[in-house]
């Protein structure tokens, strides 16, 4: 722990925290004209994610947490949008950023890269089905009714594409 929070990596997780902030608020429709045309990717991650290559999956999540945390300010979900990205987030560094602190190298970023977009595709179905979906809808958050569960069958498949998208993008990038 030591070696994770030194004055330079602190700095620099300050550093990412802020980028990736700032590019958050860059966000780009990829359905629009649907009825899921709330989903907008953004490239934040791409700076949680170099950060999680550069300092450790911990710092990563700090990252993570720090971003969302300052969009909460400038956000319309309450805080319940921003506690799904932090979710769904670090559902996709961690793999890559735990195993990349062991084993270095391009193939290693390539194939957790690639589970990470498999394994944060996944979380962010479950997260969209309880967390979000339920909230949006006039329910309680794990308590899906009647409506979200309507809701949630007639997009899944366009938050699914998404997530495989947004992931793909960062992942490339």
């Amino acid at each position: 722990m030591k070696k994770t929070f030194t004055t330079k990596n602190v700095a620099g997780m300050a550093v990412f925290s802020a980028l990736s902030f700032v590019v958050y608020l860059l966000e780009l429709p990829i359905f629009a004209g649907t009825p899921a045309s709330f989903l907008e990717l953004d490239f934040s991650n791409v700076f949680v994610m170099l950060a999680g290559f550069m300092y450790g999956p911990i710092p990563a999540v700090i990252v993570t947490v720090i971003k969302e945390c300052i969009h909460i300010l400038v956000g319309t979900t309450g805080g319940v949008g921003e506690l799904a990205n932090i979710i769904i987030t670090t559902s996709f560094v961690l793999v890559p950023s735990i195993v990349y602190r062991y084993k270095k190298g391009f193939k290693t970023v390539i194939l957790t890269l690639a589970i990470a977009c498999i394994i944060q595709t996944a979380i962010s179905l479950v997260v969209n089905k309880y967390i979000n979906f339920p909230f949006f809808m006039g329910s309680v958050p794990f308590v899906p009714n009647q409506v979200s569960e309507n809701a949630f069958s007639a997009l899944w498949t366009y938050v699914l594409a998404f997530n495989l998208i947004k992931t793909l993008a960062i992942s490339v990038l």
